[in-house]
């Protein structure tokens, strides 16, 4: 008898807990404030930035309405907070945003001394140098003696400094606040080169007013994985962000898309995509989501290749690289739903 009744204690105990997994505390505000608040960049072609009409497009924004589908079933329930590389980590901090989703490195110092938590990595990306085509330099060892501009309160001057350590070069770098300062000061001849990950540098030659007086070098001077960060202490809302980024991975492994997930999901048979869009279990119940929140997810945003396409791709004119599936030698991979 006192075993039967400590095994219903611990069951007891242990549905309990079960049901304070099912919300988090960000979770219950977020569904309090009615959208996402995600912090985003002041602006950068391809990645976050309002278009004429004032709607926010591009490969950040679209993660954060993947989390909005999953949460209300409405992309549309975000509210982007336009944050520089000097204030994102202190809008995510003070609580201004939910989540932090725009251009930023993932190190081992983010990770470990802000309070904050990195979820999932989604954009695989290097730091590289930009220059003007008169200088004939065809190559970022040819820059000893330069001065580059870089993105105050980043990673960008470190790197650099490594960089340049490691190759024997001697230079100097004059540190700005956002990349539209950045690209004023290089096209006025301030500096001879910009430094900063490759998807900064392709949105500001995209954005000068010659384009082909500007020279993306080759040469990957670090590794720059992007992904979203939460706050320290609610591994409910981590792990909810988490799937929400693979679900638009998953998504694109089995071929399901905006166009064809509605049509999709009223004939397969295939027990995974089943079970992926809610037809036959609640892979969400753990956050108290309904069954098909991940078809929502796809439904109104897509997948990932097509959020990669319609941002980075289209305006950016920036290849997949290392940002396909793993089924196509990429480093894309949706962990196990099930």
């Amino acid at each position: 008898m006192r075993r039967w009744m400590a095994g219903l204690l611990m069951g007891l105990g242990w549905a309990g807990l079960a049901g304070m997994a099912q919300a988090g505390t960000t979770l219950d505000a977020v569904r309090r404030n009615g959208v996402v608040r995600c912090a985003v960049s002041t602006g950068l072609a391809g990645m976050s930035q309002p278009d004429a009409q004032g709607l926010w497009r591009g490969f950040d924004t679209d993660i954060c309405r993947a989390v909005a589908a999953a949460v209300f079933g409405d992309a549309g329930k975000v509210h982007f907070v336009p944050t520089t590389a000097a204030t994102r980590f202190t809008a995510l901090q003070s609580g201004e945003a939910d989540m932090l989703s725009r251009t930023t490195a993932l190190t081992v110092a983010r990770d470990s001394q802000l309070g904050l938590s990195i979820t999932v990595p989604h954009f695989f990306t290097g730091q590289g140098v930009l220059v003007h085509r008169r200088l004939n330099i065809t190559r970022a060892e040819q820059l000893d003696g330069a001065t580059f501009c870089a993105t105050q309160a980043s990673e960008i001057e470190r790197n650099l400094a490594d960089w340049a350590r490691q190759k024997n070069l001697r230079i100097s770098t004059i540190p700005f606040d956002t990349p539209p300062t950045i690209l004023q000061a290089f096209l006025a001849g301030r500096c001879d080169a910009i430094s900063n990950d490759m998807i900064n540098l392709s949105g500001n030659r995209t954005a000068a007013p010659d384009p082909d007086a500007l020279v993306l070098l080759p040469d990957i001077i670090f590794k720059e994985p992007h992904g979203v960060l939460v706050r320290n202490g609610d591994p409910e809302w981590a792990s909810l962000t988490r799937w929400a980024v693979f679900a638009l991975i998953q998504a694109e492994e089995m071929g399901l898309t905006r166009e064809n997930v509605a049509r999709i999901r009223e004939t397969t048979q295939d027990p995974k995509i089943r079970r992926f869009l809610g037809l036959t279990e609640n892979v969400g119940t753990g956050w108290g989501l309904p069954a098909g929140w991940a078809f929502e997810v796809v439904r109104q945003v897509g997948n990932y290749g097509e959020v990669f396409e319609r941002g980075p791709g289209k305006v950016l004119g920036m290849e997949r690289g290392p940002n396909r599936l793993w089924t196509e030698g990429g480093m894309l991979m949706s962990w196990l739903w099930q």
